[in-house]
C-alpha cells in the first residue's frame, strides 16, 4: 500500500514539476515577452512527457478499472431491482384478484383462520 502511495506521489511530482498556478515557469533571465522558440519547444516536450506519463500511468488505469467495476456493480443492482419489482407487481396482482371476488375472500378468510388457529395451538403446546 505504501509503495502505491509513493508511486502516486512520484508520478504527481513528475507530472506537476515546473508548473505553477499561472502556467509554466519562465526562467529568471527572460521576461514573458522574450521567451524564444527554443523555450517553447522545451515546454512542449515537457508537457508531452507529462501527457505520456498520464496515459501510461497506473493512476489513470486504476481509476478507469475502478469506474468500470462500479458501473458493472450498479448495472447488476439495477437489474436485480427491476426483477424484484416485477415479482412484487405480479404478487400484488394476484392478491388483488383474490380479494376482488366474494368467494375468494371467504376462502382466504378460512385459510387465514386455520393458520392462526394452528399457530395458537403450536405456541400453547410448546
Amino acid at each position: 500500500m505504501n509503495s502505491r502511495r509513493e508511486d502516486y506521489r512520484g508520478n504527481r511530482v513528475a507530472l506537476f514539476d515546473g508548473i505553477e498556478e499561472g502556467g509554466i515557469r519562465a526562467s529568471s533571465s527572460y521576461s514573458s515577452h522574450e521567451i524564444d522558440e527554443h523555450d517553447n519547444e522545451r515546454a512542449v516536450d515537457g508537457l508531452q512527457d507529462r501527457v505520456n506519463l498520464l496515459k501510461r500511468g497506473r493512476l489513470t488505469g486504476d481509476i478507469h478499472e475502478e469506474v468500470e467495476s462500479h458501473n458493472r456493480m450498479l448495472d447488476r443492482v439495477g437489474n436485480d431491482m427491476d426483477a424484484s419489482r416485477g415479482i412484487l407487481s405480479g404478487t400484488m396482482d394476484r392478491f388483488k384478484s383474490v380479494f376482488e371476488t366474494r368467494s375468494s375472500r371467504r376462502m382466504f378468510t378460512l385459510v387465514a383462520s386455520f393458520v392462526v388457529i394452528f399457530l395458537i395451538i403450536y405456541y400453547l403446546t410448546r
